[in-house]
């Protein structure tokens, strides 16, 4: 079976893990956390970086320092992971969906526009599949409107977008950027988070409701709420020795895609688009079955693993989940780009440890089916 995904571990990772080891420096102390926060900020154009266990708590903890309004609307895509939805939620915010882009699968900016309304207080934009949403729109409406901006970067390691000229990374806009380190991202800490921003009051916010909000005078003396959101000194010396490479990951996912362009081309497949003000990282190689298909993407994607390829399936909208229609969310709500690209689309094995006999395997397999 080649998988959906494998992490590509090195020396390197090893060599700083251990050392961990030996030091005994193994919890949420030591001179990695330091480190793999600063690189990544850095690396991303961001002044400040606090690290956390994973995105999910990453989102929750970036919404919450921003002082929302109770029961303000936050607008996001449907097409996401329930992380972003239950950031909102969590944090007693009223969530407002919107469709994906038809091409790119990002937040279509225009429904956007037509949600906004004056109880609107800030926007989430979300990067899919290592594409960026257009930030140059997204950041003139939050400055028209004085939205706050939650950028969720978790899909979008080293992915650019273009802005006034100049090229930016994902993670670099907004008030605050999120960004998950999960073993499928493209780079990992098993699993991990990390909140960015430019502003020092939120990251010192960040770092004290990340930790309990112990305080510095009487460390048991509580004056605010907090979680205990901690990275361990583990997995940044992971991440530490990921980031190290990270150009290289970056290259490796570039020529994937160029494989997979080319040995599938000219099937009844859409395959990743990117926008002229776009650089993408391709985080994963998404495909989505032309209406002439006479099956949908569950039934392809069981075709494939009875020839040895896993698979994955599309985001399911936020409105079609089961549990926020028992909490009364989101009734007669219809997405129609999202309910298509999820029922028609799947993304194929895309992991760092993808070998070329592998790609050439899965583009023949596919082949096979869609040219009988």
């Amino acid at each position: 079976m080649i998988p959906v995904n494998e992490p590509l571990i090195g020396e390197k990772e090893i060599e700083y893990v251990t050392d961990c080891l030996r030091t005994g420096w193994i919890s949420s102390a030591g001179k990695y956390i330091d480190r793999f926060e600063n690189e990544w900020a850095a690396y991303c154009g961001r002044k400040y970086g606090v690290a956390v266990c994973n995105g999910t708590v990453a989102l929750e903890l970036a919404v919450s320092v921003l002082d929302l309004p109770k029961g303000a609307e936050v607008i996001l895509p449907s097409f996401t992971i329930v992380s972003c939805l239950e950031a909102v939620l969590r944090n007693g915010l009223t969530p407002v969906l919107v469709d994906c882009d038809p091409k790119t699968y990002c937040m279509d900016v225009d429904d956007v526009k037509r949600k906004l309304t004056p109880r609107t207080a800030a926007l989430m934009p979300v990067h899919i599949y290592g594409h960026p949403v257009n930030m140059g729109e997204i950041l003139a409406l939050g400055e028209e409107h004085n939205l706050r901006i939650i950028e969720d970067a978790a899909e979008a390691h080293g992915a650019e977008c273009l802005l006034h000229g100049r090229w930016r990374r994902c993670g670099s806009f907004g008030d605050v950027s999120c960004f998950s380190f999960y073993a499928n991202k493209n780079i990992t800490t098993g699993e991990g988070g990390m909140v960015l921003t430019d502003d020092s009051s939120l990251a010192d916010r960040l770092r004290s409701r990340r930790n309990l909000c112990f305080i510095a005078k009487e460390r048991f003396l509580h004056e605010d709420r907090g979680w205990n959101f901690r990275m361990t000194n583990l997995q940044a010396a992971l991440g530490c020795a990921q980031l190290e490479n990270i150009e290289g990951f970056i290259r490796r996912k570039l020529d994937m895609a160029a494989r997979y362009n080319e040995g599938l081309k000219s099937l009844p497949l859409s395959l990743p688009y990117i926008e002229p003000w776009a650089k993408s990282s391709v985080w994963m190689y998404a495909v989505l079955l032309d209406d002439s298909v006479p099956f949908k993407a569950v039934a392809f994607a069981e075709i494939l693993d009875k020839r040895g390829v896993q698979t994955r399936p599309f985001f399911r909208g936020l409105h079609e989940q089961t549990v926020y229609g028992k909490m009364g969310l989101f009734r007669n709500v219809s997405l129609p780009v999202t309910e298509r690209v999820y029922r028609r689309g799947l993304y194929l094995p895309s992991g760092q440890a993808i070998t070329v006999e592998q790609i050439e395997r899965v583009i023949k397999s596919i082949r096979s089916v869609l040219c009988q």
